[in-house]
């Protein structure tokens, strides 16, 4: 009898371990800031000086220079906030980036065009395979399970610089 409870309680725990969140909690040291180095495809976790975390990442589909307009397929540069943030992605697990920005509003505007929006750090697509380096429409993309590390790390209110 013992041995049918113990195996009734292993089924249970092994069925619960497996219907566990995508994300976790986070108890380690705060991500105070993140830097993306567009060049070296790179993305770090800052806790004050000390880097926590780097990430190989993909960037926008034309990667070169700054975004301006809606469509450009380019990453934007300089300094914004984690806003929000998507548990139900289709790119698995996403953090907003608050592009655009006041500034990026204005040059968008003086070129007569939208500035676009919607850019997040993200993992993998669902719905398509990706065989390319920088396929993204202008986000910031690492493997599913660097998204799930970096979800559970950083808080909305997170600034990140993105640099090129």
């Amino acid at each position: 009898m013992q041995l049918v409870r113990n195996m009734i309680l292993l089924a249970f725990l092994v069925g619960a371990a497996g219907c566990s969140p995508k994300y976790l909690s986070y108890d380690g040291p705060e991500v105070t800031h993140i830097v993306v180095q567009k060049a070296d495809r790179r993305m770090y976790l800052l806790s004050g000086k000390e880097i926590l975390r780097t990430y190989r990442i993909d960037l926008g589909f034309a990667p070169d220079g700054d975004k301006k307009v809606q469509g450009d397929g380019k990453t934007p540069e300089g300094r914004y906030m984690i806003n929000r943030r998507n548990p139900n992605s289709e790119f698995y697990l996403s953090l907003g980036i608050s592009y655009p920005n006041v500034h990026d509003i204005a040059e968008a505007r003086r070129l007569g065009k939208h500035p676009g929006g919607d850019i997040f750090i993200h993992g993998e697509p669902r719905k398509y395979s990706v065989d390319s380096p920088d396929w993204t429409w202008g986000c910031i993309a690492v493997k599913d399970g660097e998204i799930r590390d970096i979800y559970r790390m950083v808080k909305d209110g997170t600034p990140i610089t993105i640099n090129p």
